[in-house]
């Protein structure tokens, strides 16, 4: 189920191309660039912020705050307490950033899938419900790493990768449910 990394190298060699090309045809959306002014509170005027897309250059009161709050003589003096500020933003950036964010949450969504519904029927049609099932006495100590020679024996002696994994799981599992009973039945805390 994992992609391979030279189909998520290509993947994320596109995406990026496709930004750069968007940027180096010079395409400025509409919405990627915006003079905006806060103007504070003036007399009997509450404040206000104006917003407009508009050039560079044009970036003052006077282009910017339409329509214009206070009468003709008074206009000098609000626009001086104005703070306009030219922003731009690349929008090619944020849909990039967003489709890789939402690759890597599907892939892992798959991921779960897999792990949740796929593989355990796999398990079972493979190494049947006896070989996942075992006894305490074949497997030995319960303490971590008192053991651990004998366990690498044991994880030499399978033939693949999932078995050893399983085998670990399995004794992890076995041995969060002694200290579960150590702590909760017992009231006996490790040290």
């Amino acid at each position: 189920m994992a992609v391979p990394g030279r189909t998520w190298t290509a993947l994320c060699a596109l995406l990026a191309l496709g930004a750069l090309a968007g940027q180096a045809l010079g395409e400025k959306n509409s919405e990627d660039v915006r003079c905006k002014c806060i103007c504070p509170p003036y007399k009997d005027h509450a404040g206000h912020i104006f917003s407009k897309n508009i050039s560079q250059k044009d970036c003052d009161c006077l282009h910017v705050v339409q329509p214009m709050p206070v009468p003709g003589p008074d206009v000098e003096a609000y626009c001086l307490r104005c703070e306009c500020k030219y922003e731009e933003r690349s929008s090619e950036t944020i849909k990039v950033t967003i489709i890789i964010y939402l690759s890597i949450l599907g892939l892992l969504l798959l991921y779960m899938v897999y792990l949740t519904l796929v593989e355990p029927i796999l398990k079972r049609r493979l190494f049947g419900h006896s070989q996942l099932i075992q006894s305490d006495e074949d497997l030995g100590d319960h303490q971590p790493f008192a053991n651990a020679h004998d366990v690498l024996a044991h994880s030499r002696s399978r033939a693949n990768m999932l078995n050893k994994v399983e085998y670990a799981q399995q004794r992890w599992k076995r041995q969060v449910q002694e200290q579960r009973k150590s702590v909760f039945d017992r009231h006996v805390v490790l040290s």
